[in-house]
C-alpha cells in the first residue's frame, strides 16, 4: 500500500480484523519509511460479470442460461452433463478473465459453437440454428454443407 502520509510503497501491517458484517477487514498498517500508521479496508470484489447482447445490452451473466442453451442443442445425443458443465466453465472463465468484465454474446456464442462442432455435429448445428437466427432453409443448408464431410466420385 502507499502510505498517504509520505507517499512510500512499502509498510507492515500490525493489526487485521474482520468488520462484524464479515464483508471487511480492517487492516492497521504502519509505513516503513515514516512510521506513521493507517488503516485499510479490504472488500471483495462485487462488480458483477457481464455480457454485452447483440443489441447492446448489458446482462449479468447467467451460468445457468449458457448451460439451458447446450442441453437444448444436445437433447438426445450422447453427450454428458459433465462435458458440457466443462464447456461452460471455459466459457466462464474466459469471462472471469476478461479485465474489463464484460464479454460480448457474439464471442460466447461464436465460442459454444466451435467446441460444438468437435464435440457433435448434430448438437452443433441445432446451436447455430439459433444463435445465427437462420430466416430460411438455404441458409440452414449451408451450414450443414459446412459440416458434411466432402466425398470424392
Amino acid at each position: 500500500m502507499t502510505c498517504p502520509f509520505c507517499g512510500h510503497r512499502e509498510d507492515k501491517v500490525i493489526d487485521s480484523r474482520e468488520s462484524k458484517e464479515g464483508d471487511s477487514i480492517r487492516r492497521r498498517r504502519q509505513c516503513l519509511a515514516c512510521e506513521r500508521r493507517f488503516t485499510t479496508y479490504e472488500r471483495c470484489d462485487e462488480v458483477p460479470y457481464m455480457v454485452i447482447k447483440k443489441d447492446g445490452r448489458r446482462e449479468k451473466f447467467d451460468r445457468q442460461k449458457v448451460l439451458n442453451g447446450l442441453l437444448r442443442a444436445c437433447e438426445k445425443r450422447p453427450i454428458s452433463m459433465g462435458k458440457l458443465a466443462e464447456l461452460v466453465d471455459e466459457i466462464e472463465s474466459g469471462l472471469f478473465e476478461s479485465l474489463d468484465r464484460e464479454l460480448p454474446t457474439t464471442l460466447i456464442g461464436e465460442r459454444l459453437m466451435e467446441r460444438l462442432r468437435s464435440l457433435d455435429k448434430i448438437a452443433y448445428v441445432r446451436f447455430a440454428s439459433v444463435y445465427r437466427d437462420f430466416q430460411d432453409v438455404e441458409e440452414f443448408l449451408g451450414e450443414l454443407k459446412s459440416v458434411i464431410p466432402h466425398r470424392k466420385a
